[in-house]
């Protein structure tokens, strides 16, 4: 048992685990390692003069949480959120230090090992899409999953506005 997960005996030791998620109808996936636990939604508390992303910060049992909606984030359109919506917690390793910091997705979806050789790198659209997050994408159960650099997505000098806020 790892990380509250079961691993499988059949699971290949050099393979990482994703959780997956779903936005907009499709999967994307972040280390299982940095998932420090996944809650419902809950309102959070907004705080002002932040991008329209950051949609404000929890309290997690003393650790104030900035709470990050990805659909926002990646530009897609807002939902309002529902029953299986859920925020991820998770660890980012930041520069100077670790922080925690929340994401809201649509739905989260399971748990996969990927192998390296599964692992591919993300196209090269010539700079007219931003891919300097995605470490890859990897095709599993005859799916393909976007896997997530959270370390680059969640620490841009623009998510600098949560710095004060944990």
């Amino acid at each position: 048992m790892e990380n509250g997960i079961l691993i499988g005996a059949d699971s290949d030791p050099d393979a990482e685990q994703y959780l997956t998620f779903i936005l907009a109808s499709e999967e994307y996936g972040v280390d299982i390692l940095r998932v420090q636990e996944i809650k419902g939604w809950d309102s959070v508390t907004p705080i002002p003069n932040t991008p329209s992303y950051i949609k404000g910060v929890i309290n997690l049992r003393g650790t104030i949480v900035p709470i990050i909606d990805l659909r926002q984030r990646f530009s897609m359109d807002e939902i309002e959120y529902g029953p299986m919506t859920v925020v991820i917690v998770l660890k980012i390793l930041c520069e100077d230090r670790d922080r925690i910091m929340g994401i809201v997705v649509d739905a989260v979806s399971d748990v996969y090992d990927v192998n390296s050789e599964e692992m591919k790198p993300a196209p090269d659209f010539g700079g007219v899409v931003n891919i300097e997050f995605v470490k890859g994408l990897a095709t599993v159960a005859e799916k393909m999953i976007i896997i997530l650099d959270i370390d680059h997505l969640l620490s841009g000098p623009e998510l600098s506005a949560t710095d004060g806020l944990a």
